[in-house]
């Protein structure tokens, strides 16, 4: 077999296995029309000579590109890479590519990332929460483009969702440091502002505690990107302006560690004088000494389902359901226990 120098067509492919080049272009992407025994001669020739098969043309040919597009806030969080890991690998069965991309939680920046994937001819989309700008799902309407909504049990204009209720959830952890005896609460938040999740969370927390005549003064609700060092200035800050804190309720696993690991430097001991919770489960929070009571939340099948649905709406399948709800369950480890008497 003579070998190619330069870029190997579909022409090399076809004169190789001494077919027509219709014949290897219907055995890459209709195989169901060629016979097993040609299919396999085709395929050892693809091998053999290193082709790699347009997806240009491909795209053309099936009226398909076979990728769908995410959009995640920041690939900074490992809840993020988690899930996107588990999405790509359910891709993977369903033959699509992904093409990923990152808001910063900017929703104008997320509206360009949208317009950029369908520029690359994306057939689906996956949006995390429900804070984009309206005229960009709009325009995924229009163009009759299937997009999910991931991490958000709610979906704006009749849309599609996998997640959970952040308003609900954050309440698993508020009632456990309730039932603990705790009374004096400080609030670690995610910035609110573009972020229906940390809105949520900070909301459903302050709505239990008021149920419980527990009012919390704004002094005591800190806002902060999800970033250790931040998460640090935050507590000493809540600290300042109530020194008789005993529990703080943190927007996510990454502000908790940092409010633990600056509680540890000022001396303060966790969980005798300070109770601390977080949200997401991490893998290194239960490594952690103490190990993070914290909220769980089934990323992994948060974002299977989402993948999966994806998919099936890609394929026009009837009668999907509007909202698929993840698993949420908290899991009390070392960080928190009953409220010290002062």
């Amino acid at each position: 077999m003579k070998k190619h120098t330069g870029s190997i067509t579909i022409d090399h492919v076809a004169s190789a296995a001494k077919v027509s080049t219709a014949t290897v272009s219907r055995a890459l992407n209709r195989p169901e029309t060629v016979s097993t025994v040609l299919k396999e001669k085709i395929n050892g020739v693809i091998k053999k000579l290193g082709y790699i098969p347009n997806a240009g043309a491909r795209s053309l040919m099936l009226k398909r590109s076979g990728t769908i597009g995410v959009i995640v806030p920041t690939l900074d969080n490992a809840i993020f890479a988690q899930g996107l890991a588990e999405f790509q690998r359910q891709l993977n069965q369903s033959g699509h590519q992904l093409l990923v991309a990152s808001s910063n939680y900017d929703p104008s920046i997320e509206a360009t990332q949208i317009t950029n994937l369908l520029v690359r001819g994306v057939e689906g989309i996956a949006l995390f929460g429900t804070s984009q700008q309206r005229e960009a799902l709009k325009l995924l309407k229009t163009r009759g483009i299937p997009y999910i909504h991931v991490g958000s049990l709610t979906a704006p204009l009749q849309g599609y969702a996998s997640g959970f209720d952040n308003r609900e959830a954050i309440k698993l952890g508020v009632r456990h440091l309730l039932e603990q005896g705790h009374k004096q609460y400080g609030i670690l938040t995610g910035i609110t502002e573009n972020n229906d999740r940390a809105t949520d969370r900070v909301n459903g927390a302050l709505e239990l505690l008021a149920e419980k005549k527990i009012r919390l003064k704004p002094e005591v609700i800190v806002e902060c990107p999800y970033e250790l060092q931040e998460a640090r200035l935050g507590l000493k800050k809540l600290l300042l302006n109530n020194p008789k804190i005993t529990a703080i309720i943190c927007g996510n696993d990454v502000l908790a560690m940092g409010a633990l690991l600056e509680a540890q430097r000022q001396g303060i001991k966790v969980p005798k004088e300070l109770s601390i919770v977080g949200f997401d489960d991490l893998e290194i929070s239960r490594h952690l000494l103490p190990s993070l009571t914290t909220i769980h939340i089934d990323a992994i099948g948060m974002w299977a389902q989402a993948a999966n649905h994806l998919v099936s709406q890609i394929n026009g399948v009837d009668n999907l359901p509007k909202k698929i709800k993840a698993n949420v369950n908290l899991v009390i480890r070392e960080s928190t226990t009953i409220a010290p008497k002062h």
